[in-house]
């Protein structure tokens, strides 16, 4: 069964930081494109960060580049977002997603619909 599971959510004070993780189970990340995303209430679920497969290509959201990091570590089957200089506007439910790509080492997408497997998603609150 295949299985993205996400933790380290939390509630922190403005300015402050987290580490975001997507565990794989049930398969392995080597050849899957991984996405970060976020839905706030009464909002659209949006993309925030995305990596390929290869960890080479990095792609993030206007609104968050400069402060957050996306990373892998395909021996942990894991991927982790490091939100950093957080702000109240920041506060979601955040997912990770994935999507084999092959030999596509390179794609990544924050497109919501190119996107096969989900997690269950980790509050993020920032408030003082």
């Amino acid at each position: 069964q295949l299985q993205l599971v996400e933790s380290g959510g939390g509630l922190v004070q403005p300015g402050g930081s987290l580490r975001l993780s997507c565990a794989a189970s049930g398969f392995t990340l080597d050849y899957y494109a991984i996405g970060w995303f976020r839905q706030a209430p009464g909002k659209e679920r949006e993309g925030v960060s995305c990596i390929s497969s290869s960890g080479v290509r990095l792609n993030y959201a206007d609104s968050v580049k400069g402060r957050f990091t996306i990373s892998r570590d395909n021996a942990k089957n894991t991927v982790y977002l490091h939100l950093n200089s957080l702000k109240p506007e920041d506060t979601a439910i955040y997912y990770c997603a994935a999507r084999h790509t092959g030999s596509s080492f390179d794609y990544c997408s924050g497109y919501v619909g190119n996107y096969d497997y989900w997690g269950q998603g980790t509050q993020v609150t920032v408030s003082s």
